[in-house]
């Protein structure tokens, strides 16, 4: 049995994970999504790490599953509890030394989205009609009323930080990326991993909250993974 920790992305209660952590345990493994410090807008990726590791039990050893903004979380959790493995979902892949806030033009995110800006113009601009195309397109209306609550703005912290880490946890790591993330494109994505961390993207269907539109899915990729990756 693994068990898994479940990182969401910016300004995201943990809570959207509760679908996930069910089919986790449907497959036979524990798994938890811990309380984060989005009240606090100075909350570091650090601090955030911190909340995680203090929620993982006893000597333990766990499989951290960071999404999108989580990914300036997830390696920084291997520093403060024993960690099997890493799995990075729909991820913002940092360098050493780079902030959240640097990393879009770092990445060359704006060239990857500009069908998206000439929609709907900059992202800062994003109303409510893009947020629903670019976040929610493959999410039940149902599911998406239900999680309304636990989605959030990041506080300025969470991108300041530069990365504290000098180089990539000497963990498995393994990229997740969904194929129709209209975010962060699969193509995109495919670059960023290859030049981060000379790795190729795993994929599967679904967009950037795979947490809500497929659960289910995203709970057997994430046994698949981590059967690959000799952990158990």
């Amino acid at each position: 049995m693994t068990t898994f920790a479940l990182i969401p992305g910016a300004g995201t209660d943990p809570r959207v994970y509760a679908a996930t952590i069910d089919e986790l345990g449907r497959l036979g493994h524990a798994a938890l999504a811990p309380a984060l410090p989005l009240d606090d807008p100075r909350a570091r990726p650090s601090d955030h790490a911190d909340a995680v590791a203090a929620a993982l039990p006893g000597e333990t050893e766990v499989v951290v599953v960071a999404q999108s903004l989580g990914a300036f979380t997830g390696p920084l959790v291997v520093d403060r509890h024993p960690v099997a493995a890493l799995i990075l979902l729909a991820p913002m892949i940092p360098a050493p030394g780079e902030s959240a806030g640097k990393w879009w033009e770092n990445t060359g995110h704006a060239e990857a989205i500009v069908e998206l800006t000439d929609r709907f113009g900059p992202m800062s601009d994003w109303d409510s009609e893009a947020l629903e195309h670019v976040f929610l397109h493959d999410v039940s209306a149902e599911v998406a009323a239900a999680n309304a609550a636990y989605q959030g703005v990041p506080g300025s912290g969470m991108f300041t930080e530069p990365w504290p880490l000098e180089r990539w946890p000497d963990v498995p790591v393994r990229v997740l990326a969904p194929r129709d993330d209209r975010l962060f494109p699969l193509e995109f994505q495919r670059r960023v991993a290859r030049g981060r961390l000379d790795l190729e993207v795993d994929e599967f269907d679904g967009g950037h909250l795979p947490m809500l539109s497929r659960p289910r899915e995203l709970a057997r990729q994430l046994d698949e993974l981590t059967r690959r990756s000799y952990v158990n």
